[in-house]
């Protein structure tokens, strides 16, 4: 008789979870907090872009939904080898080695990219905010190529068809409360008053990013302040339910994915604002200008590296800045580079002519500092070095005690623009430690039987930064790991 599995959660790792159960001759309910409009967990919140290994063109064609677009003989993809990926992952470890999450994400993400084609999930270039173009041709650049059709909602979309096509039943409004304990193995799970037995549960309900008090325990006070950049349901039940099961808390939970946002964002994510701004707000084209406090410095190197490898880090250091606040500026150079998300209706910026008229409209900035920040700023970029958006072009400042090392040019060029942000929180890293095949294992390092994790629950896989896009393809990696574990191993 075929294995009953119980997936908690619907979102790209659950779906990826119950995918791989039905495979395996399982059948599946996934039982989501939310109504049917709130399902999905973070994902329909996101751009949709994945991170994977891959060698060349050839990898990717087949994984489109176009294949025949007529950009893609003058597209340079490159490649993003698993060395590549091995050295941005390293680069955010803080001196740790790859942990064993991260050697799993990177071995079986290709893999996994190809699986998820296979079962219709299709992906569009990602040529608006990932390449430039150059001497007629598309180059892209930062290892990251590809995002799912219709962005993270098409994601959910195509992986719920896929999920639902294999047979598979989901319930909404079905909260879970409580893991059924029976002979010393998880036999299911509570809904309220309600009893749903299973061979096998799998958390796939998101991290701790919504619940306020979680974030302060784990990551700092200044949490308390951040913006959600997603759903508000993934208040860390899962995780509460797998501690008290004899989870062992595993991976850095003072750690999370952060990005710049819009200040006057509302507290949570919306998926009522149009297509093209599902970023939510965010603001991560920094690099192209600069970045003030309330005391009027410059307080990150904004050209450091890419943003693919920076806005993680930079959104923390935004929301830790005095009153939790910066301004990003810009000048008429660069306002066609900048992505949608800084022209769609909702976005909140203030502009004027020259810098001495703006300076006066940052509200809460000392003037007379950002005055001076900006003057130094503007005297210390290097003129002799080209400016070049597809590559480190090295065009950096000389003589500031702070550095911008790449894209650096002067703010000269009226009108102005300045963009309020905050710090927000997109998920958690700190999570439980699983198995080869996905089981949750106790304090001792044995596997609790009947109960598997996968997605934001999974800890080890990001520490102190998050190269863009890895994410959803952690999710996809360890939700494919989980559904097949649980419906081979129950």
């Amino acid at each position: 008789m075929s294995k009953s599995v119980v997936v908690v959660g619907s979102g790209n790792a659950a779906l990826c979870a119950g995918i791989a159960a039905l495979e395996a001759g399982a059948r599946v309910l996934m039982l989501e907090k939310g109504d049917e409009a709130l399902a999905g967990g973070n994902t329909k919140y996101t751009a949709g872009a994945m991170r994977f290994a891959y060698d060349g063109n050839a990898d990717l064609i087949p994984l489109l939904r176009d294949p025949e677009d007529d950009r893609l003989p003058v597209t340079e993809f490159g490649s993003y080898t698993a060395d590549a990926f091995a050295h941005d992952l390293l680069g955010f470890n803080d001196g740790r080695p790859l942990s064993p999450e991260q050697e799993v994400l990177i071995a079986r993400s290709g893999d996994t990219m190809t699986w998820l084609a296979g079962h219709g999930v299709k992906f569009d270039p990602i040529y608006s905010r990932q390449s430039f173009e150059k001497d007629g041709r598309h180059v892209f650049w930062g290892g990251l190529t590809l995002a799912a059709a219709n962005e993270g909602v098409g994601l959910f979309d195509m992986e719920m068809a896929a999920f639902q096509r294999l047979g598979g039943k989901i319930r909404y409004e079905a909260a879970v409360t409580d893991l059924i304990h029976e002979n010393g193995r998880v036999a299911g799970v509570m809904v309220g008053s309600e009893e749903i037995r299973a061979d096998a549960v799998i958390l796939a309900c998101g991290g701790f990013e919504a619940n306020a008090e979680m974030r302060a325990s784990y990551i700092g006070a200044d949490w308390t302040k951040a913006k959600v950049r997603g759903t508000p349901l993934n208040t860390g039940d899962g995780l509460t339910m797998a501690l008290a099961a004899g989870a062992q808390e595993y991976g850095f939970f003072g750690g999370c994915h952060a990005t710049p946002m819009d200040l006057h964002m509302a507290d949570y994510g919306n998926l009522e604002i149009p297509h093209g701004a599902r970023k939510n707000y965010r603001k991560i084209c920094y690099f192209l200008g600069v970045m003030l406090n309330a005391r009027g410095e410059r307080f990150v190197d904004e050209g450091i590296n890419f943003r693919n490898y920076t806005y993680a880090q930079f959104g923390r250091a935004v929301l830790e800045q005095p009153g939790h606040f910066a301004w990003q500026i810009f000048d008429a150079k660069v306002f066609d580079l900048l992505y949608e998300e800084y022209t769609f209706e909702d976005a909140h910026f203030v502009s004027a002519d020259t810098l001495a008229d703006l300076i006066p409209l940052l509200d809460g900035v000392d003037p007379a500092a950002a005055a001076a920040t900006l003057e130094a700023y503007n005297d210390a970029v290097d003129e002799s070095t080209p400016f070049d958006p597809t590559a480190l072009d090295g065009k950096g400042t000389t003589g500031l005690a702070l550095a911008k090392s790449n894209w650096a040019q002067r703010l000269n060029e009226g009108p102005f623009r300045a963009y309020p942000v905050t710090g927000g929180i997109t998920f958690s890293y700190g999570g439980l430690k699983v198995d080869q095949t996905g089981a949750v294992l106790d304090t001792s390092e044995a596997a609790i039987p009947g109960l598997y994790a996968c997605g934001e629950m999974v800890g080890g896989v990001f520490y102190n930064g998050y190269p863009g896009g890895s994410g959803l393809t952690s999710g996809a990696v360890f939700g494919r790991q989980a559904g097949a574990g649980a419906a081979q191993g129950g």
